[in-house]
């Protein structure tokens, strides 16, 4: 029988992933971690909280399939946690939930199922995948555009969708819903969340302030012609395209252009100066394993919420690419991903520089 491990997090979404294999066919084993947390605040990751936990228990032991709690705090600490530090000292907006499905989630998980026997990993992500009999495999959207996280997994190359499961990125997040409540699982009900798991829900200032204080230095607001207007209480405190909450007077409506960490200044402009028509990527991953070898069109993403835009994607030396939209992007930030699309396939993508 193949074996697939299912990435379990108390939710309804890997709840139904779960079920789904089991009536599938497959010999399911269930699998949770636990995560880091602040000190004094270990009851708080969303990700792990003994609420979660026991939630997942308890769709285990309906679908009669085994549980284990794999202990990754060390792992996550130094991996994820140091990331998003690392990316708000360097001026950058980092979304670390990359970091966790690159490193945590398909590196350190996914290397406890192989070592159980698996031959499969699953996770309760929206999105698909296709292997042709021969072929590459291929990461597409979900069906359900709404829930779609193909953006988040853009990371993943040929070795680990090998071995890869999305059950739900087939249905729509009611249908979800409905095949939880069918199977009578606990977590039919439990709503969303989309917090980041290790604030707990709470504002991300408030975690830089207790863990890198020395991050928020207060520095000068600048215009883009160096004109100094103003005094910024921490660049980790300002995001691009930020209007309110400036503190500084103007006779026109400004918002924050770029972050210059370096000189720790905070550039402001118009509105018409907040839009670019280019951006740069690092860490470039194509899906396929192979560099494009000429400059393709796609639909790209630069946020997770974003809509996608027409672009031309120009891959580079050094893993990096080039992007060039057909026209100007308002909220083009440093450290979150930009990802490539054509139709439903994902073609790659990186962090942007």
């Amino acid at each position: 029988m193949t074996k697939a491990v299912v990435a379990m997090s108390g939710g309804v979404d890997s709840s139904v992933a779960a079920a789904l294999l089991k009536e599938q066919g497959y010999e399911v084993i269930g699998m949770m971690l636990r995560l880091w947390s602040e000190p004094g605040k270990e009851d708080s990751n969303r990700c792990c909280t003994p609420d979660s936990m026991v939630q997942a228990r308890r769709v285990a032991a309906k679908l009669d399939i085994p549980f284990y709690v794999i202990d990754a705090k060390d792992v996550f600490r130094e991996t994820v946690v140091e990331y998003f530090l690392e990316g708000y000292a360097r001026g950058e907006t980092p979304n670390p939930c990359l970091i966790c499905n690159r490193k945590i989630r398909w590196t350190f998980l996914l290397d406890h199922a192989l070592a159980l026997g698996a031959d499969f990993m699953a996770t309760g992500h929206y999105a698909r995948v296709k292997r042709p009999e021969g072929g590459k495999a291929e990461l597409l959207r979900a069906v359900d555009r709404n829930k779609d996280q193909s953006y988040v997994l853009h990371v993943l190359d040929q070795e680990k969708l090998k071995h890869a499961l999305f059950p739900v990125g087939e249905y729509t997040k009611p249908e979800i819903r409905q095949i939880a409540e069918k199977h009578g699982l606990p977590t039919a009900s439990r709503k969303d969340s989309q917090d980041l798991c290790f604030l707990a829900g709470e504002d991300y200032r408030n975690f830089l302030q207790r863990n890198a204080a020395e991050m928020l230095k207060s520095g000068e607001i600048v215009t883009r012609d160096g004109t100094a207007i103003g005094s910024h209480n921490g660049l980790a405190n300002y995001t691009i395209g930020q209007r309110k909450g400036l503190g500084v007077a103007s006779p026109v409506p400004l918002y924050v252009i770029t972050k210059d960490a370096v000189r720790n200044t905070l550039i402001v402009g118009t509105q018409e100066q907040l839009g670019s028509q280019e951006l740069i990527a690092r860490n470039v991953n194509w899906v396929s394993g192979e560099t494009p070898r000429e400059p393709f069109r796609a639909e790209v993403k630069i946020r997770y919420t974003a809509k996608e835009a027409e672009a031309w994607v120009k891959p580079m030396e050094e893993g990096q690419a080039q992007v060039t939209f057909d026209a100007p992007q308002r909220d083009i930030t440093a450290g979150q991903a930009v990802v490539f699309y054509q139709n439903d396939v994902v073609i790659g993508g990186g962090i942007i520089i």
